[in-house]
C-alpha cells in the first residue's frame, strides 16, 4: 500500500477532498491523522484525531440508542457542544438551534457510547449522503465545497494551529472556524478568557484575538 506523505500539502488537500459528506470528513481525518493533535480543550486536554472521532461517535452511539429526533442542539458553551455537533453530522441528524437538546447523560454521560446505538450509527454510512441536509439549511454536500473552497481561501493544513475563544462556542463563526480546521487537518485550541493579572498584565503583548470575519458568512443558504 502506497504511504500518504502528510509534507506534500497540495496531496494532502486532493486526498482529503474525497470525503463527499461531513461524516466521512470525520472518518477520514481520524484515519489518516490518526495522533495528531486534532483538539485542545479546557478540562479535556488535547484530543488526537483518533481520539476526537472517538468521543463524537460515542455521543452518536447514545442518540442513536433510541429513535433519535430528526434535528438537535447542544448549546453548554463546553467542547461537549463541538463533540456534539460532530455526532449530529455523523449521524445524518440536522444542527439546529429549534431543535431538541442533547441531554447531558449523553454527553459523557451514563447514554454516552451506549452499545445499542452501535448498529444504526454503522447503518447511517449507507444513507448519510452529499444531499443530507445538516444545518442553515445547507447540506452535506453544499457544505464540503464551502469548506474546500474556504480552506483555499485560508491556507490551512495539518500544521495549522489556531486559538479560539470557549465563551463565543455557540457562535456560527466558531463553529464554521472548527468545521474548517477539521477539514485542513488542523489543531482547534479551544481558550478560557484571561484572568487578569494586576499591573503586569499591563505590560504584557496581548495575543491578537481570533477574527471571525472570513467565516462569518459560511453558513449563509
Amino acid at each position: 500500500m502506497k504511504r500518504f506523505d502528510f509534507a506534500d500539502p497540495a496531496l494532502a488537500l486532493r486526498y482529503f477532498a474525497m470525503a463527499s459528506t461531513l461524516r466521512d470528513l470525520l472518518i477520514q481525518r481520524a484515519a489518516r491523522l490518526q495522533g495528531r493533535p486534532a483538539l485542545t480543550a479546557p478540562g479535556w486536554g488535547t484530543l488526537s484525531y483518533a481520539q476526537l472521532r472517538n468521543r463524537a461517535e460515542g455521543v452518536a452511539l447514545g442518540l442513536l440508542a433510541a429513535p433519535p429526533a430528526p434535528a438537535v442542539f447542544s448549546a453548554t458553551g463546553t467542547p461537549w457542544d463541538w463533540a456534539a455537533e460532530l455526532a449530529a453530522a455523523a449521524s445524518g441528524l440536522t444542527w439546529d438551534p429549534e431543535g431538541q437538546r442533547v441531554p447531558p447523560e449523553i454527553l459523557g454521560g451514563s447514554r454516552f457510547n451506549l452499545d445499542e446505538g452501535r448498529g444504526p450509527y454503522h447503518t447511517r454510512e449507507q444513507s448519510v449522503s452529499g444531499a443530507t441536509p445538516f444545518s442553515g439549511g445547507l447540506t452535506h454536500g453544499e457544505l464540503m465545497l464551502r469548506l474546500q473552497r474556504l480552506n483555499r481561501t485560508l491556507g490551512w493544513d495539518h500544521d495549522t494551529r489556531v486559538d479560539l475563544p470557549q465563551t463565543r462556542l455557540g457562535e456560527i463563526p466558531l463553529r464554521a472556524a472548527l468545521w474548517s480546521l477539521l477539514y485542513a487537518g488542523g489543531h482547534a485550541v479551544l481558550v478560557e478568557a484571561p484572568a487578569s493579572q494586576g499591573l503586569r498584565a499591563r505590560f504584557r503583548s496581548p495575543k491578537p484575538e481570533w477574527d471571525p470575519a472570513p467565516f462569518a458568512a459560511f453558513w449563509t443558504a
